[in-house]
């Protein structure tokens, strides 16, 4: 399949490329982006060396016509109004919000634009109540939209003791903590380095973070019933990489080895997500650059709550891996096409 990429020269654009260099079934075409026009991918992402010479064209649908795919990597509104001028044939995989939000109302609450409508949502692994997993509705769409990176580690770490009963829904608290990629390659002065390294913020505080309602979508979604979160992101001095910690109460009856069996029936089979042998705890250092997913889970008896932790990469199975992977299952292959499984490390 030949793939274009909209908004190449952003951090969610160069990972979807660096993916697709290494993808034994697609070929790279357009590259487009906006301010970033007429440049040359190599000065922008000097690591991507192989297409380091491609020139960076305008957005525009002639530059995007004959491709098989259509990976869009744009900040929220700008997809909408894109996606209606592509054919109906072409795989179109969003990586921004425009199209997550099954809700009207849940999305005007949060966005300044009109909301777009919902597509299939490319979480193949989230458990869903009733047994199976969002897979199925991947398989063969043409038009899928990709999580937020919070929304993945919140739903990888929670989904299966929701699907499985084993936790309530009503009385959920999420602290996660993000790399600074996740902000975008914008400038601000938040984000400079010398303000964020050696320190650690809260930001979106008390509700007011933009995923909050595509979390509390993918965890009902899990228990069957509507979930209510309390949701707090925090920044991290690191460019890469979340670690979302995640408590809920004990449904009645369920105990330590009944919880663990839920996520370790759920996962058991999944390529991508691997439950921790009991007392080893996710960090963010160990998936830096893979597709993988890290979960433990535990329980806190004194609280009556399971606690239940993940860590991934924003950048790979956050955005541009999870983009690939749903690729795969639209396309008919192997969903591991392409993807890396190990980290990097030191």
């Amino acid at each position: 399949m030949r793939a274009a990429v909209v908004g190449a020269s952003g951090y969610a654009g160069g990972e979807i490329l660096r993916l697709l260099l290494q993808h034994p079934r697609v070929e790279i075409g357009a590259l487009t982006a906006a301010s970033s026009a007429g440049a040359r991918l190599g000065d922008i992402h000097p690591h991507l060396v192989p297409l380091a010479e491609r020139v960076i064209e305008d957005t525009t649908v002639a530059a995007l016509s004959g491709h098989d795919v259509v990976f869009l990597a744009l900040p929220h509104g700008h997809s909408s109004a894109l996606v209606g001028q592509l054919d109906d044939g072409v795989v179109v995989i969003d990586c921004g919000a425009d199209f997550r939000l099954e809700d009207e109302s849940a999305w005007t609450s949060f966005y300044d634009t009109d909301h777009a409508g919902h597509w299939p949502y490319g979480l193949p692994e989230l458990a869903l109540a009733g047994g199976g997993a969002q897979r199925e509705a991947l398989r063969g769409a043409r038009r899928i939209a990709v999580p937020g990176c919070y929304p993945t580690a919140v739903s990888l770490a929670l989904a299966p003791g929701l699907a499985g009963g084993v936790v309530g829904p009503e009385d959920i608290t999420i602290v996660a903590a993000s790399g600074t990629s996740g902000a975008g390659r914008s400038l601000r002065a938040h984000l400079l380095g010398s303000e964020v390294m050696g320190s650690m913020s809260p930001y979106g505080v008390g509700g007011g973070h933009r995923h909050t309602p595509e979390i509390e979508q993918g965890l009902s979604r899990a228990a069957g019933v509507p979930a209510r979160i309390s949701f707090t992101p925090t920044l991290a001095p690191m460019p890469r990489g979340i670690l979302a910690t995640c408590t809920a109460r004990l449904a009645a009856g369920a105990d330590p080895h009944s919880v663990r069996a839920a996520w370790s029936e759920r996962y058991a089979d999944e390529p991508f997500v691997h439950l921790l042998p009991e007392g080893v705890w996710p960090s963010t250092a160990s998936v830096v650059g893979s597709n993988s997913a890290l979960v433990q889970v535990t329980v806190d008896p004194h609280a009556g709550r399971a606690v239940a932790i993940a860590a991934l990469d924003n950048l790979t199975k956050g955005t541009a891996g999870a983009a690939v992977q749903c690729l795969n299952l639209a396309a008919g292959w192997d969903e591991t096409a392409g993807l890396p499984f190990a980290g990097v490390a030191p």
